[in-house]
Order: C-alpha cells, then structure tokens, then sequence
C-alpha cells in the first residue's frame, strides 16, 4: 500500500456540488452541510491505516470546530468490490461505533472524488462560508501511527478559517493511501 500527498492548496477554488446517500440512505448536499464559518470536506475510509490513527482525535477536533461554525462531511470513495472493510455496510457500523458527529458519505460513482480531485485518505478541503477553498493540509504530523504532541494543524487553521474567513499561508501536505478507482 503505497502511500501518496495531495497537491498544496489552491487558494479561493471554489467546492464542487455533492448530493450523496450517508450511511442510513438520507441524501446530504454541499450548501446543506455549510456551518455559518465554513465546512470542511474529508475523503477517509475505513481501512486506511493513516485514517485508523487519527479517527479519535479527528472526531474530537471536528467537535471542537462545530462550535465555531465549521461543519464536516466525510465522504468514503474507494471501490468496495476491492475493499470489503469499507462497504456501506462497514461504514455504517464504524458510524455507529464511533458515534460519528458528521455525516459518513458513499461516492459509489466516484464522480465526487474526481471533481474535488481527492488522491488520498485522509485528504482535507476546508472551505470558509463562502466556499472557497482555505486549506489543503494535514491532520498533523501523524503517519501510521500517531504523532506525540501533534500540533492539530487542520484544527488551527480551520479556526483560524472560523475567524478571518482565510486559511494559513504556509501548509503542510497530508499523506495517506491512495484512493481505490474502479477499474
């Protein structure tokens, strides 16, 4: 499984439109899940050792940036047929198992990953309310395994987002596994 980084940010790229079943078949569209301050759009899935190390802390922080007006969306991508773990099924369990604060999406077209250009998971898209694109970044500095004393990047410069309606200058790329295209 090798591992790959997104491209750096492209400042004031506008989202692209979602409607997406969660894991209970409720559709969810991009201007709905808008927070008053932003959103932030995650490509994860569930058998991505990069996503198994931050899923805690992820939950907690994206916590954390509700009460700033950020909301979240996860949006699961890969190909099940290659990757049982992360079917419907398997997304709805880890949702409930984790009490999930955000709604956990299937892009079975692909469709969704290809228009945001997502290359990995974790990737992150974080957007201020007007939908422009305000950071392209890390978690933190965890890989496989988690970082001691992370420095909460995405955390830092969503709420920064939160209050200026811009994403910091100077960021750092996330690395995960590449996503699962059909063939």
């Amino acid at each position: 499984m090798a591992s790959i980084n997104p491209p750096a940010c492209n400042f004031g790229w506008k989202a692209p439109q979602f409607r997406l079943p969660d894991v209970n078949g409720k559709l969810v569209d991009l201007e709905g899940s808008m927070g008053d301050q932003g959103l932030l759009v995650m490509f994860i899935c569930n058998h991505c050792p990069y996503v198994k190390a931050i899923l805690p802390r992820l939950i907690a922080d994206v916590t954390e940036l509700q009460a700033l007006g950020i909301n979240t969306v996860a949006i699961m991508s890969n190909d099940p047929a290659d990757y049982p773990e992360d079917s419907p099924e398997n997304m709805k369990k880890l949702s409930a198992e984790l009490a999930l604060p955000f709604p956990y999406l299937f892009d079975e077209s692909q469709q969704i990953a290809q228009a945001y250009d997502a290359v990995c998971t974790p990737d992150f898209f974080g957007f201020n309310k007007d939908f422009a694109l305000q950071y392209r970044g890390r978690f933190d500095e965890s890989r496989k395994e988690t970082a001691p004393d992370s420095s909460r990047d995405l955390f830092k410069a969503m709420k920064q987002v939160s209050q200026t309606g811009h994403g910091p200058k100077a960021q750092v790329q996330s690395i995960g596994c590449s996503i699962k295209w059909k063939a």
